[in-house]
């Protein structure tokens, strides 16, 4: 099936390339000064059509104010001039069968000092849709920073302990309506290092389409501005970080644009060594209580080195056609932990029963490539088709070497014990994707498509025990495990706006089909389910000021590969991580009713049902004395919950934005055949302050506080935390660079407990993740900076689920 998806591609873009049109080539070329003859740098140049003024083509002028237009078809033109602070000019030209070369263009202050041009400056916007909020940045002083900047200022949207987080859920990223795929960790980096310039608007889309994979419970879709200026312009980057330990990465990314083609490519590198340090608390029970207290403190140091690769080429055939490549390269030669710990083992009246000391030394090596290929059509009624085609080939092998040294209840030396581990994981992913959009009018159009998805999966995990003084392989804990999967999915949907009124329906149906084999117990589990995904919006205009609108959403969330991986991952003697290859997908149902005010102030109630959520529960085997972390089903989930949003400002450069939510979360399980039942209100708040200084606005500010309190997680009680960021940045050489200081955790209130309490499960964990840093970064942009680069990672949601998260 793949390989005919593929060749219907090639024969779809053979057959329109051949009707791509040959125009004679000729070139439209000046020079922009100012009343005082000096020339004017970066000022836009655009090629009208002389019968309807659309744009043809376009450029900005060099640092010598020169600037050249070529591959120009014998026509009549307008050129248009324009510069902050300058008066258009609209220059009516014609080419005839040779090269044009204007002489000097004099262009004249406008009514208003170039010194006052921050005054003109546009402020961020926020717009509520029928599915989103749409945060308009371009032009604006947000905009002169990076990626990364642009997000932590987006309403809805926060960074979180290296994470990207929606209204307390984690989002999928687009670009351009195309799915990345990258680590949390990872994908900021790439955000930090990509200047904003470029973007549109950021949408925060909370109901999506059916066009979006079942998987996309929130998108956060980053819109990127399009430019026809032609040449080239890249960005430099470097930041160091320094919490208990330093850590650094650094990057460029270059853009090269002419009429034909479009190329980007972009590398990163990135060093850290990060400490975790928790302590660690089980009560082992029977059924006279506790008979056992284990203690313990665990001290993690991770190091690892990244390298990223992104490029991506496009080429235009015709003004209709376009072929795309694109490719993502992920690749770690280190990742390594040690992990080491002390375990104090007590009686019921906390007496010492014994003691042990354990080592987990840990090294990781993988690789993480995938590649794109695109074709776009655009036909003459305004549709559009789009197809796709996707590889992925991830590599995962680890060494692991974990040794307990245990002592008697008088401290002295009694045995070590000392295992070895080798695993591996081999994952391809094929997709294949082609949609099909139908403007019908300017108010209604019609989106239909269909997608395919293949995943292979081998694992294979090989322990050796040391017995004397050799090791032997232990058939208990050595296994292979093949795991496939398949899900053909098929959509379509509907919208159409009056003047007061938007409506908007969808349906997408998947179709899956998997089988995990374990080789050598030789036993298969199989699943094969059809599912239907709708979705429904509908917005009203009720006044100039206050807007209502409901929408409603079924998603679905299948388990990562590795959660599905039966095998047994040691941290200590009595401490595993393990899998579950009878994990079933979860379901959601999500229902939400709001209000909106100038579109500035948002009241919502929401409704979630989610059915057989999946969590890792630290389960107690208080028979063997084991703690074991596994992905567990849940019964069912309900969520629901109120939002209060604003957005305003406070003075022309002070800009606040706050949220408060209210939810109820209420868990149903069953464990050892008896059925269990929790939930608990809690409260989710937000509060964020952008602020501006000097006349040029090139010197800002981010304060943020967000507040969690106590609240539940798949049966586990999480203490409430406190989050606290402050960001300042300055512009220097000419906007071209950007210095960026930030301080994160500065109340160091971002440590938590996690506790476990119910039926025979007793335990909790206390963690301190390195939360607290200071970091100073340093960007740099040069070429051509007026152009917005082709820059995106198209991925799929089969790779999000190649690792879980950390």
């Amino acid at each position: 099936m793949m390989n005919n998806k593929l060749f219907f591609t090639l024969i779809i873009f053979t057959l329109y390339s051949s009707f791509s049109a040959f125009s004679q080539n000729f070139s439209v070329s000046g020079k922009l000064i100012d009343l005082q003859k000096q020339p004017i740098a970066y000022a836009n140049i655009l090629l009208l059509s002389s019968q309807d003024s659309t744009a043809v083509k376009g450029t900005t002028t060099l640092d010598d104010g020169s600037f050249i237009i070529e591959n120009v078809s014998t026509e009549n033109y307008t050129l248009k001039i324009s510069f902050v602070g300058f008066k258009d000019v609209l220059l009516p030209i014609q080419v005839i069968n040779t090269d044009l070369v204007i002489q000097n263009i004099t262009l004249e202050e406008a009514a208003e000092a170039l010194n006052e041009v921050s005054i003109l400056a546009k402020k961020p916007t926020l717009k509520k849709e029928v599915d989103r909020l749409v945060f308009s940045v371009a032009n604006t002083a947000l905009s002169e920073g990076n990626m990364k900047d642009v997000l932590k200022s987006t309403p809805s949207v926060l960074i979180l302990d290296n994470s990207l987080t929606v209204r307390n859920a984690k989002p999928t990223v687009y670009i351009n309506d195309r799915k990345i795929h990258l680590t949390d960790a990872e994908l900021l980096q790439l955000l930090e290092g990509t200047p904003a310039n470029s973007i549109k608007s950021i949408e925060v889309i909370t109901n999506p389409s059916a066009k979006y994979d079942a998987e996309s419970g929130v998108v956060l879709n980053i819109v990127m501005t399009k430019s026809l200026a032609t040449g080239y312009n890249g960005t430099a980057f470097a930041n160091y970080t320094q919490g208990t330990y330093a850590r650094y990465n650094a990057g460029i990314s270059n853009f090269y644009k002419t009429d034909k083609i479009n190329v980007f490519a972009s590398y990163s590198y990135t060093d850290s060594k990060i400490a975790r340090v928790s302590n660690e608390r089980v009560n082992f029970r029977d059924n006279t209580g506790v008979y056992q207290r284990w203690y313990s403190d665990v001290d993690r140091t991770t190091w690892s080195q990244t390298h990223t690769v992104n490029t991506n080429f496009d080429y235009f055939i015709n003004e209709k056609n376009t072929i795309s490549f694109s490719a993502n390269l992920l690749y770690l030669p280190e990742f390594e932990y040690i992990t080491k710990g002390h375990t104090d083992v007590l009686d019921p009246a906390y007496n010492r029963l014994y003691n042990f000391d354990t080592e987990n030394d840990s090294d990781d090596d993988k690789y993480n490539f995938g590649f794109d290929l695109d074709y776009d059509l655009e036909f003459d009624n305004g549709s559009s088709l789009s197809l796709n085609t996707h590889f992925t080939a991830y590599d995962y092998h680890r060494d692991q070497r974990v040794q307990s040294l245990y002592k008697e209840v008088n401290n002295n030396f009694d045995y070590r014990n000392l295992f070895n581990t080798t695993s591996d994981q081999n994952t391809l992913i094929n997709t294949v994707q082609a949609d099909y959009s139908l403007p019908i009018n300017e108010t209604t159009s019609f989106d239909v498509g269909a997608k395919a998805s293949f995943v292979n999966t081998d694992s294979q995990l090989n322990q050796l025990n040391l017995q004397g003084s050799s090791f032997v392989s232990d058939v208990t804990n050595t296994n292979a495990f093949e795991y496939n999967e398949s899900v053909l999915a098929a959509y379509a949907s509907f919208d159409k706006s009056w003047d007061k009124l938007s409506l908007s329906f969808g349906l997408r149906v998947e179709q899956t089909d998997t089988e995990g084999k374990s080789i050598v117990t030789n036993s298969t589990m199989s699943q094969d389910y059809f599912e239907w995904f709708p979705t429904a919006n509908i917005s009203y205009q009720a006044s100039e000021k206050i807007s209502v609108y409901s929408n409603y959403n079924r998603s679905i969330s299948r388990p990562d590969f590795q959660s599905l991986n039966p095998f047994k991952f040691f941290l200590n003697d009595n401490t595993i991580v393990t899998g579950n290859p009878n994990l079933q997908p979860a379901i959601t149902d999500h229902f939400v009713i709001g209000a909106s005010l100038n579109d500035s102030f948002f009241v919502e109630a929401y409704y979630k049902d989610i059915d057989a959520n999946s969590m890792e529960l630290p389960l107690q085997d208080n028979v063997n004395n084991l703690l074991i972390y596994t992905p567990t089903n849940l019964a069912g989930t309900r969520e629901y919950g109120f939002d209060f949003v604003g957005i305003f400002d406070i003075t022309d450069r002070w800009n606040v934005y706050a949220v408060t939510s209210f939810y109820n979360m209420r868990e149903e399980i069953t464990i050892n055949n008896e059925a269990l039942e929790m939930d608990r209100w809690s409260n989710y708040s937000v509060l964020s302050n952008s602020l501006t200084f000097l006349e040029d606005n090139s010197l800002s500010a981010n304060f943020s506080l967000v507040y969690v309190s106590k609240n539940q997680q798949g049966f586990q009680t999480i203490e409430s935390l406190l989050f606290s960021d402050l960001v300042i940045k300055k512009t220097i050489l000419n906007n071209r660079g950007s210095l960026a200081l930030t301080f994160s955790d500065l109340f160091n209130t971002q440590n938590y407990t996690i506790t476990s309490r119910y039926l025979n499960q007793d335990n909790s964990r206390n963690l301190n993740q390195d939360n607290r840093y200071v970091k100073l970064g340093f960007t740099y942009k040069f070429g051509n900076t007026g152009l917005s680069t082709n820059q995106r990672t198209k991925e799929r949601e089969e790779r999000d689920r190649l690792e879980k998260g950390e």
